[in-house]
């Protein structure tokens, strides 16, 4: 499966296409939620939101196998950090959109300066830049089809 080429520019132009109206295909998130949460994500790869392992550490191996197949996100996927429900933090969508877009800089930032660095994901374990790209990517894909703005 094809996922978005890991680019602000191209992150941006999908994201244009969504509004706070916008209704998910699944979840129960709202299209601002969703969007905090792309910014949440890039936080974690940071190390700006600290979270603890939530799979045994024998699995990991099997979890870095599938984040690295061109195999999609499943829907309705839930995981500890990232409540679907949460408050959101902008009024509006705009404001999140303008929020990730200082966010993305930010990691892109951070990886330059720390090139060796590894920060943790929950179900990834210790992700180097190239890996959280390629989250990204994936989870990225899987919330714009979430919203239908792919």
């Amino acid at each position: 499966m094809p996922f978005i080429e890991p680019k602000l520019d191209l992150f941006l132009k999908a994201l244009t296409n969504l509004s706070s109206d916008s209704k998910p295909e699944w979840g129960k998130m709202s299209a601002t939620r969703m969007v905090e949460h792309l910014s949440d994500s890039l936080d974690l790869a940071m190390g700006n939101l600290h979270v603890e392992l939530e799979i045994p550490e024998e699995k990991i191996e099997g979890a870095l196998r599938f984040l690295h197949s061109d195999k999609p996100m499943p829907r309705n996927f839930k995981i500890n950090f990232a409540p679907e429900e949460k408050a959101i933090r902008n009024k509006e969508i705009e404001l999140a959109i303008d929020e990730f877009s200082e966010k993305w800089i930010q990691f892109e930032e951070y990886f330059s300066q720390n090139n060796d660095s590894k920060t943790l994901h929950p179900i990834y374990g210790d992700l180097d830049y190239s890996s959280w790209l390629v989250l990204h990517a994936k989870h990225f894909t899987h919330h714009f089809e979430q919203f239908g703005i792919s």
